[in-house]
């Protein structure tokens, strides 16, 4: 039981790296898309990594199930409703920041 619990550890502790690396990528991206795409890691690997711990600690009980549905309704409803979210703000005229042609640094597209 001793290597189950180092495994749940260990994936608990990713897990919990990737939210912060998700979160820490929200505050310093520079627009709207690209900290959506942060914020897409923190739902995938993040959220996925626990929920994968989590199930492994809990053994094949009621709890386990639930933590399948939700890491199924993860799975399913965060593509979808982040697709939802760019095409609402291309519709508003939000408009991503673009390389330059050197592809050096970053500017907003005119």
């Amino acid at each position: 039981m001793i290597v189950l619990d180092i495994l749940t550890w260990l994936l608990v502790t990713a897990g919990g790296v990737f939210c912060v690396i998700g979160a820490v990528g929200m505050l310093r991206m520079p627009d709207f898309f690209t900290r959506m795409h942060a914020a897409s890691v923190i739902d995938t690997l993040g959220a996925g990594l626990i929920i994968v711990g989590l199930i492994l600690q809990s053994g094949f009980t009621l709890a386990s199930l639930k933590l399948i549905i939700l890491g199924l309704l993860i799975f399913f409803t965060s593509p979808t409703a982040s697709h939802a979210l760019a095409n609402a703000a291309l519709e508003r005229g939000a408009e991503p920041l673009l390389a330059d042609e050197e592809g050096e640094t970053p500017s907003s597209p005119r």
